[in-house]
Order: structure tokens, then sequence, then C-alpha cells
């Protein structure tokens, strides 16, 4: 189904969706146990380079810059970068139930960090560990194919399933030999996602990466309408299936990868917003692509900032996707009658 036609107000849309992302962000920067007015808020971003006289508090700059603004950032990248993925593996499986989790990404990060608080490494060696398990894991679900002779795209995602089942073992194995009062709350809190370590360091890390990968998945978009067709058809129009197919499951499986190894898991967001994004354009990835980071970006700054204000304490992510995106994706499969 596509509410949208193929072109009208297509531009229109992605203006309307980048000021609603805009106002997200200062929403949430501006919303939580010490809530700033939005015109200060506003202000003080633009502080530096408009050399505004102060009007604000230490405090309120203090909460702005040093403590909601890189989770902020960090929503907006995550959210898009998930979304992108996943409409990126959905494109080159040919398969619109595949999630970025479907190579072992998320698997193999969250052992990756499990293991690193089980040595009692500090934050960024967490995320250090994350990143290449997840890395690991994938390299793991292309090998298996490769082994067996069986190089197609049904064998990888099912060599996706058994390295993430095995993992699943593992991580079920570190966390009985954590320590139930130290260990095992930051592993089951990581697994469920959270933002609220994040700090720029983090951010100078990720972002260059994060950035790079998915402007090469942007300008992919219009490879990835070929690779969505038959093999047959595909070569027909001059793609090199392995090649292009390869680099685009590499480029996702690195957002993914670093995504989560700041956020730790964040389900149901890479397999809801390319839908989403799918029922207003339909199925063609040179819009789809932008729609869905945009989408991704949103929902996940909204995600954060119900995670910080619905409670004394903070929900983590994982848990609120779930309530939110397990609904929607059962709305959207029955508005794109594939239910059955």
């Amino acid at each position: 189904m596509e509410i949208m036609g193929k072109d009208k107000g297509y531009t229109t849309l992605i203006v309307c969706l980048a000021a609603i992302l805009i106002v997200s962000c200062i929403v949430s920067l501006s919303i939580g146990a010490y809530n700033v007015p939005f015109a200060q808020t506003i202000r003080i971003l633009f502080a530096n380079i408009f050399n505004l006289e102060q009007t604000w508090t230490n405090t309120m700059y203090t909460v702005i810059i040093n403590l909601r603004l890189p989770r902020v950032i960090a929503a907006v990248f995550i959210g898009g970068s998930l979304a992108m993925a996943g409409a990126s593996y959905q494109g080159v499986f040919q398969n619109p139930l595949v999630s970025p989790d479907i190579l072992g990404v998320s698997s193999g990060a969250t052992v990756g960090a499990a293991i690193a608080i089980l040595f009692s490494l500090g934050f960024y060696l967490i995320m250090a560990f994350a990143f290449f398990g997840g890395i690991i894991a994938v390299a793991l679900c292309v090998i298996i194919p490769t082994i067996t002779g069986k190089k197609s795209t049904l064998a990888l995602v099912l060599s996706g399933i058994i390295v993430g089942g095995f993992l699943s073992s593992v991580l079920g194995l570190i966390i009985y030999l954590a320590d139930p009062d130290t260990q095992l709350p930051s592993i089951v809190f990581w697994q469920m996602g959270s933002l609220s370590r994040v700090g720029y360091p983090a951010l100078v890390v990720a972002t260059p990466i994060i950035i790079i990968c998915g402007v090469f998945i942007f300008l992919m978009r219009w490879r990835i309408n070929a690779l969505s067709l038959s093999d047959r058809e595909a070569q027909s129009l001059g793609v090199n299936l392995s090649r292009e197919r390869g680099l685009v499951i590499i480029f996702a499986t690195i957002l993914t990868a670093v995504s989560v190894s700041i956020s730790g898991t964040i389900g149901w967001l890479g397999l809801t917003m390319p839908h989403f994004a799918r029922l207003i354009v339909g199925d063609d990835n040179v819009k789809l692509l932008p729609l869905a980071g945009l989408i991704g970006a949103i929902f996940l700054v909204i995600v954060d900032l119900l995670a910080r204000n619905l409670t004394t304490g903070e929900i983590p992510l994982g848990i609120i996707t779930g309530f939110l995106g397990a609904p929607l994706f059962a709305i959207l499969l029955i508005k794109q009658k594939t239910v059955g």
C-alpha cells in the first residue's frame, strides 16, 4: 500500500520530517528532571555561534550541553543508522521481515560488551568489545556458507540464525558467571539499551564512522533497487551481485555494530521504521532510505525522552521500543496486507 504518489510532495515530506526532528531534539533537550524553557535551550545552543548575551544559569548550560546534548545527538545518529541498515538489509535480502539483527550483529555486540563487563573494563573498552563482537559475528556468518559451498542469500540468513543462537548461549553463560550485585545489572541494562552513559568522546569516535557508512548506503540506494530484483534481472542491468550486495551488507553491518556499541541492543527499530517509510513512499529505495533514516531518528529521540521521564528512574530503551514497536509492526503488516 502506498499512501503518497511517486513524486508528489516527497520533498515537502522530507522538509517537514526534518523540522519535526529539530523540534523533537529541542523538546528532548528541554524536558527532564531539570526542565529548561525552550527559548533558553535554543539560546544556549546558539550562544557560541552568535555570541549571545547570557540569560541562562550555569546549571541550565551544564544540563543542556554536557548531559543531554550528547545523548540526543546519539539518538539521532543511532535511530537513523538502524533504520537505514534495516531498509538496506530488507532490500538486499529481498525480504521485508529482515532486520539488522539477521547476521548476528546485535548478539555479537551484546556478547562482546558482556565479556568486557565481566572483566570490569571501562565504558570505552566495552564499546570496543561490542563493536568487534558484532563484526566477528558477521564474519562467522559469512564464513559458514563459504565452508559449506552454499553462497546463496538464504544460506547467509540461516548462518545468521545459527550464529545468533550460539551467541545467545554464550551470553547466558556469561550472565550465569557474572557477579549478581555488580556485573549482572550492567549486563542486563546494556542488553536492553540505554544512552545514559554516552559522552562526547564516544561520539567523536563513532560519528565519523556512522556518517561515512550512511553516506555510502545513501549513494548506493539506486543499486539496492537493482539488488531487490531477481538475480537474473539485476545481472541484466549490469549489477555485480556478489560485490555490490557484499558492500551494502558490510556498510549496513558496520552501521549497526557502531550503533549497538554505543547504545546497547535496541530492538524493533530497524524492522519497523523501514516498514513505516515503505507504507508512505513504497518500495523505491531511492526515497525509502532517506525517509526511513529520518523517521528512525525521530522515533529514537522520542523514545529516549520517554525513557528519561516516564518514571523517576530511567527505563531501558529496548523496553519502550518493544512496547511501541510490536503493536506498530502488527498494524503495518495489516495495512500492507502481508499477514498470512
